[in-house]
């Protein structure tokens, strides 16, 4: 009965939040918030579905998420690195230093068990993640420094996540470096360049992107390919056979969003950025989902050492924002920059964790880090946004 009015009650005051401007912005979190609770109450109801293991959503639905992030980037956010390469280059360098570092630093001091220990070390050693975009945004940061960062950082993680759990977690739990590196091609490469080839086909202003026999065929094409790859077998293909889930959401959700232009445009007619309104949507309701997968499998584990990790969370977080923002100034980055730099390098992509914790690493207690940093990130950068948006950079800081 108690969980039942706190998850209700959650429930009305999350709903509540997204109709009151000033409280908007904290509208995901307090949904975070209604997912773990019904996971702590009621775990059972995210174990499995119709005999099915919910886990096996994690995946998918990261590819989901990650492939919306794609269809906010164009070619222009990778190309801002030759035009601002030093600030680009010193957020990448404090990013994977001090967060793999400071996360392995902190699972040592806290003594946590090897494989909770390496979860912090992984949420440590993955890419920023998207939320730092807002957060930049509301802070009156650089975003498309922001957005650049992102972007970059999560094209090198293949290479620099695995090795970085290699050097740091490498005794706390086993794992294959080429296995894991193949998984964030498939879980998170993959999609992002499916989501650049939907940002064309959504956003292009040339005439081939409005016609509707283009359309047809792109949607088609995409779906076929799609069905192809489902009922193929890759195993032919060796380890390449874990890039399958990659190309077959990658494609499926092209030849969709090719297939909903052409209806929005010439028989709803509805309107042009109907994709922009959608998919912070299905991204807050995936990740929420996520979370509350990992918690109701971690739930006795919580219960004894949650408060711990919450601390665990907290403190990794200020670490980073703290060392971003003086790190760039020691290297002369301005003001602005700075503070851009620092919620990039202190907010990280929890999905990518919990997915990789779940795939690779196969451990639940792993994947606990990921779900419990996420949403403290969101609710620690949205603070720092409120304090840094009152604090606008004066002449003498730039």
């Amino acid at each position: 009965m108690l969980g039942a009015v706190v998850v209700i009650a959650l429930s009305g005051l999350a709903a509540a939040s997204m109709s009151q401007a000033q409280f908007k912005r904290y509208s995901f979190t307090l949904w975070v918030f209604v997912f773990v609770a019904a996971s702590m109450f009621f775990p059972a109801g995210f174990g499995s579905w119709f005999g099915a293991d919910l886990k096996i959503l994690i995946v998918p639905l990261i590819q989901v998420i990650t492939f919306g992030m794609g269809t906010t980037l164009s070619a222009q956010d990778f190309g801002r690195v030759f035009t601002m390469p030093w600030p680009v280059f010193i957020g990448m360098f404090l990013q994977y230093t001090i967060m793999p570092f400071v996360g392995f630093g902190i699972a040592t001091l806290l003594q946590f068990e090897p494989e909770v220990a390496a979860g912090i070390v992984l949420i440590g050693s993955v890419p920023g993640g998207v939320a730092s975009n807002l957060i930049n945004y509301l802070a009156g940061a650089n975003v498309a420094l922001s957005v650049t960062m992102t972007a970059v950082s999560t094209l090198i993680s293949p290479v620099l996540t695995p090795f970085w759990m290699k050097v740091l977690a490498g005794r706390m739990i086993p794992f294959g470096f080429l296995k894991m590196m193949l998984e964030i091609i498939n879980m998170i490469i993959v999609p992002i360049v499916a989501g650049l080839a939907a940002n064309r086909i959504l956003y292009s202003r040339k005439s081939w992107a409005g016609r509707a026999a283009i359309l047809e065929a792109i949607a088609a094409g995409c779906l076929v390919l799609a069905a192809a790859v489902l009922f193929w077998n890759m195993a032919l293909l060796g380890p390449l056979a874990q890039m399958k889930g990659g190309l077959l959401v990658g494609l499926g959700l092209i030849g969709l969003v090719a297939l909903a232009k052409l209806v929005m445009k010439y028989v709803i007619k509805g309107p042009e950025n109907w994709m922009d309104k959608a998919l912070p949507v299905v991204s807050m309701a995936g990740i929420c989902l996520i979370i509350a997968i990992i918690t109701a499998r971690s739930r006795d584990q919580l219960l004894t050492s949650g408060l711990l990790l919450i601390f665990a969370a907290m403190l990794h977080n200020a670490t980073g924002y703290f060392l971003g923002y003086w790190g760039s100034r020691a290297f002369r980055l301005n003001e602005i920059d700075s503070r851009t730099v620092a919620v990039e390098v202190g907010m990280q992509n929890g999905g990518m964790a919990t997915g990789i914790a779940m795939e690779v690493l196969k451990s639940a207690k792993a994947a606990l880090a990921p779900a419990i940093f996420g949403p403290w990130m969101n609710i620690s950068g949205s603070i720092l946004a409120s304090w840094w948006r009152r604090r606008p950079p004066t002449a003498r800081s730039l």
